[in-house]
Formats: C-alpha cells, sequence, structure tokens
C-alpha cells in the first residue's frame, strides 16, 4: 500500500486517520497489537523500533527480555474493525546486543530467509502457493475446564439438531455432513461470507471464491488467488483476522480448530504449491507423470519424506490429531495420486496447463504458523529436489484408488501420518536437518517448537475426559 513514510502521512492526513497499529506475531502463530497516536508515528518509529517484552511472546526468557518490533510499511491497511480511524500493518522482529538485527526466531524473518534460500539453489526464484481456509461460523460457543466441571456447548442455527427447535424454527436445517455446496436457504451464512469476501479483497487479499463446505453445521471454505509464499502467510494472518472479526461483528463465531465437533466433518487448509523461474513454470512435463516434470516429482518426494516431521509445523495442535484419523475425508496416508483426496498430497486433475500445473498438500490446518509451516513445506520440498528424491520408486504412488477401500495388506504398505501430537514431536526430534539448510531454521527454533507442542501434548494427557466416565467410571 505504502512504500515510504512519506506516502503513510500523506494517507492519514487525507483520509483521516487517528491510529497506527502494529501487528507482531509470536510462535504459536497468534497476532500480538500496540497502538499509537498517528502523530507520533515518525520516521524514528522505523528505524528505531517500539520496544517490548519478547518473554511475554514466548520468545526469550524473562532476565533478557528486551527487544524492538520495526512495522513493515508495505503491509500496512486500513483496519475495517477499528471505530477510530486506524491503519494497521504487520512487524518484523529485532534482538538488541552489540548490534540490532533480525532476530532468528521471528517467524516472519523464517519465510523472508526461506524465500532466499530458493533463489541461491538456483533451482527457482519463486514459490507460489494457494491456501484453502477451512472454517465453522457457530451461532454459540460456550466451554468450561474446571476440577468439579468441564463441558462445551456449540450451537448453530442451520444444524439438523435444530430440526425439532420449538422458539425459533423456519426448518430448512442442513442434513448430517451434506453441506458441500447447498444453498440458499439453507446455506444461511452466504452474505456473511460475501461480506467478508469483499472486506479481504478491499485489503489486497484475492479471493478465489467462497462457497459451504461438507459439514452441514456451519462448515464454510475460502480459497485465494495464488501468490508468492511470504505475501500469503501475511495474507493468511490477514484473512483469519477478518473472518474472526467480521463474523463477531454479525453474530456468529468462526474457528479454524481443525475439529471442533465430534463426528462432523474436520477443518484442513490445503495448501496448493508450484516453483517458478525468470516467471516460467518449472511443474510441468506434457510426458511426466500425470504432466509433472522430474523436479515436481522430486518436491513431491521430499515432502512425503519428511511428512511426518512436518506435521509439527503443519499440525501443531493436539486437535490437529482429531481430524487426521484413517478413514475419514482428511488424509493421512504418505502417498501422491490424481484428484484423490485420501493421499496427503492430490495433483489436480483439471490443472493441465503448465501455469497452473501444481499439486496440494491436505494435511496442514489453520492452528499452524502460516510462515513457519509454509517455510517448511518448501524446504522439504527443495530437499527432495536436492537428493533426487523419486517418489515412485520410493513406493510413494501414485495411489489412484481410495486408500481406504484398499485391502488391509495392501493399505499396510502404505505409512500414514502421526495420529498425536506427541508423536508428531518425535518425528521432527529426529529429522529436521532438512530443515536447516540455509540457516532458515535454527535449531533453537526446532527445539522451541517441540518443547511447545510436547507441552500442549502433556498438558491434555493430564485431563480426564467425559468420555472416560461413561467408559469406566462404573469398573
Amino acid at each position: 500500500m505504502f512504500s515510504n513514510l512519506e506516502e503513510v502521512k500523506s494517507f492519514c492526513k487525507q483520509e483521516g486517520i487517528e491510529i497506527i497499529d502494529f501487528k507482531i506475531i509470536d510462535l504459536a502463530g497468534r497476532w500480538h497489537h500496540l497502538a499509537m497516536p498517528v502523530e507520533r508515528f515518525s520516521e524514528k518509529t522505523l528505524t528505531e523500533g517500539i520496544g517490548f517484552d519478547g518473554s511475554s511472546y514466548g520468545f526469550l526468557t524473562v532476565e533478557k527480555s528486551d527487544m524492538i518490533f520495526i512495522p513493515d510499511i508495505t503491509t500496512a491497511f486500513v483496519d475495517p474493525f477499528c471505530e477510530v480511524p486506524t491503519i494497521s500493518m504487520i512487524s518484523d522482529i529485532y534482538q538488541l546486543g552489540d548490534t540490532t538485527s533480525r532476530f532468528e526466531g521471528d517467524p516472519r524473518y523464517i519465510a523472508q530467509k526461506a524465500e532466499k534460500y530458493l533463489i541461491e539453489t538456483n533451482i527457482a526464484d519463486e514459490n507460489i502457493i494457494g491456501p484453502e481456509f477451512e472454517f465453522y461460523l457457530f451461532d454459540h460457543i460456550s466451554y468450561l475446564n474446571k476440577p468439579q466441571e468441564q463441558f462445551v456447548n456449540i450451537d448453530s442455527e442451520q444444524a439438523y439438531w435444530n430440526t425439532g427447535n420449538s422458539e425459533y424454527n423456519q426448518g430448512y436445517k442442513v442434513p448430517y455432513q451434506n453441506g458441500y455446496h447447498v444453498d440458499l436457504p439453507m446455506d444461511l451464512t452466504n452474505d456473511l461470507r460475501s461480506i467478508i469476501t469483499r472486506k479481504l479483497e478491499d485489503l489486497n487479499v484475492k479471493i478465489k471464491y467462497h462457497h459451504h463446505e461438507v459439514g452441514g453445521t456451519g462448515q464454510v471454505e475460502i480459497e485465494t488467488e495464488h501468490g508468492k509464499m511470504r505475501e500469503m502467510a501475511d495474507n493468511t494472518m490477514i484473512l483469519k483476522y477478518v473472518v474472526k472479526n467480521t463474523a463477531i461483528q454479525n453474530g456468529k463465531t468462526a474457528t479454524f480448530m481443525p475439529k471442533p465437533l465430534y463426528g462432523e466433518a474436520g477443518n484442513g487448509m490445503h495448501v496448493h504449491m508450484q516453483l517458478f523461474k525468470n516467471g516460467e513454470p518449472i511443474f510441468y512435463d506434457k510426458n511426466g507423470c500425470s504432466g509433472l516434470s522430474k523436479e515436481a516429482l522430486y518436491f513431491i518426494g521430499g515432502i512425503l519424506k519428511h511428512a511426518p516431521a512436518l506435521s509439527g509445523f503443519t499440525n501443531p495442535s493436539t486437535n490437529s490429531y482429531k481430524r487426521l484419523v484413517p478413514g475419514f475425508e482428511a488424509p493421512v496416508s504418505i502417498c501422491f495420486a490424481v484428484s484423490n483426496r485420501s493421499a496427503v498430497i492430490r495433483i489436480p486433475g483439471y490443472a493441465n496447463t503448465p501455469e497452473t500445473k501444481r499439486f496440494e498438500y491436505r494435511p496442514s490446518d489453520a492452528t499452524c504458523n502460516p510462515y513457519l509451516a509454509y517455510s517448511a513445506l518448501l524446504l522439504a520440498g527443495l530437499d527432495g529436489i536436492v537428493s533426487k528424491i523419486d517418489p515412485q520408486s520410493e513406493g510413494y504412488g501414485p495411489y489412484n484408488v481410495n486408500i481406504f477401500n484398499l485391502p488391509i495388506e495392501e493399505r499396510n504398505k502404505i505409512k500414514s501420518l502421526p495420529t498425536s501430537l506427541s508423536e508428531a514431536a518425535d518425528e521432527l526430534e529426529k529429522d529436521f536437518e532438512f530443515l536447516l539448510r540455509g540457516g532458515v531454521f535454527t535449531k533453537g527454533v526446532i527445539e522451541d517448537q517441540i518443547r511447545s507442542i510436547r507441552n500442549q501434548s502433556k498438558l491434555l494427557d493430564s485431563i480426564p475426559h467425559p468420555k472416560e466416565f461413561e467408559m469406566y467410571y462404573d469398573l
């Protein structure tokens, strides 16, 4: 939006902007923010930055926690959710020392280093990705976790369980797991999704389309147009921000949790991937397997080889593994296929031109930190190209059948993703060297991620589940 301070100042004066807001990301992928009057925003803000407590973000210890962030004015957008006219900017994190330098653990810096490393390999100069965002829009959510009481209560006006609601009911409820592309009047969130889409377009987040998803209790999807990796990580954060706040403004609540409802469809974040060099796609070969070049196949091979370790970044919540269950729509089989949604990597059958030839990684979900997840996927793929990992000779496919319908002896030959967050931590601990290439990730960042997901796993393992009382109370 802007390239220098003068442009920001001029716009603020012209549009009556009164507040400058700064968004800073933590390791888990949550935005924090700090705001100042527009009068205080100066060249000093862009050169010296603003100090903050890094320990509160989980980056540093309390005794040595001073850090600064410097806003990236090229990311500025007029914030549609602030009553006082406000511009928000995404910020980069710096560490203090003898000299001020970029913080190696800043997720946005890791994505920047990943893009730099891609160029250094001379394999390609652009990693183009396209995420698909699935989420639920509910009318109510309440939950409680106390030693003597636990509950979750969710409601959705359009849900099948409300067919008998005698207080307010006009019928047209969406049948169980039958919401895919459901039309009005059953699709109660169509207008809300259109409002979200227009807000995102206004913020230069280009939307391909939106629609209702399988989950009849309010599951929907918004798919973005494809773009450069770090830009798409920024857009991922903006999209989640817009979705959640627009839902609240319209009396709904949005969640990207992978599995908020037992028995209903889960929320994934499929990531379409392409590489370009000098503006030319390198994943296409009309004579190759499924129209893919050898570089594309090697890239797939690298991702499939490292898929268990990648789960520590692409699926970093305990709830992720409530979705990644064999036999359901979510893919857990480490293989690739054409037009097959039961495989970890799917090659869209309709993408047959050089410019559109791509594949999608299907297991990931939006509980991830997008900068870390997208960077890890890129590094895994590049390792496949550098190491010439052929997915066909390695036994990764292609499998063009429903894997869950294979005979058990055939299905058992296909490796599976981790079944728990603890197992994902184990896999990342065993396989992380590919992430260190080009200095993109540091061992410290990887150790922090392993520590974080292990702590989550231990916490959930220690809490009795309500279902356990049904299963074991009388024994």
